[in-house]
């Protein structure tokens, strides 16, 4: 099994990872503020939000870490009754938040469809090397 790349844990990642680079606890008036600049519901800004905040974020990451972390949203993707919108609500349990309205977005599925579609063609070499190996002897 994969373990994760900072502990010795097995490495199952959930899409509600690729939020992580957006993620302004403690940074309200760093990152939160930077974040507020965009408008994640404009395709263009889009785009930039995740390359710049979520893909650059795991560039580290080797081709098996990146091939699960994407499988992991691809199901998601293929399960027409997840419910994307409850990633983006505000728990005030957890220590992480997302910008200011980001729980009200319009199309949930569809900026997590994007950041599928941006992971694929940024990692198409490793994902495609990850893909001629065997999972199971991870």
């Amino acid at each position: 099994m994969l373990k994760d790349e900072k502990s010795d844990t097995p490495y199952t990642p959930t899409p509600s990872y690729f939020l992580g680079g957006f993620d302004i606890y403690d940074r309200e008036e760093t990152l939160g503020v930077e974040l507020e600049k965009y408008n994640p519901e404009d395709p263009n800004e889009r785009i930039k939000l995740i390359e710049r905040y979520c893909l650059d974020r795991y560039k580290h990451l080797s081709h098996r870490h990146k091939f699960l972390l994407l499988k992991s949203l691809e199901s998601a993707l293929l399960d027409r009754n997840y419910d994307f919108g409850q990633l983006l609500e505000d728990t005030p349990e957890e220590h992480s938040s997302l910008p200011y309205g980001w729980d009200e977005m319009q199309n949930p599925r569809g900026f997590f469809e994007e950041i599928f579609r941006l992971a694929s063609l940024h990692w198409k070499e490793d994902l495609a090397k990850a893909s001629l190996e065997n999972p199971l002897e991870w």
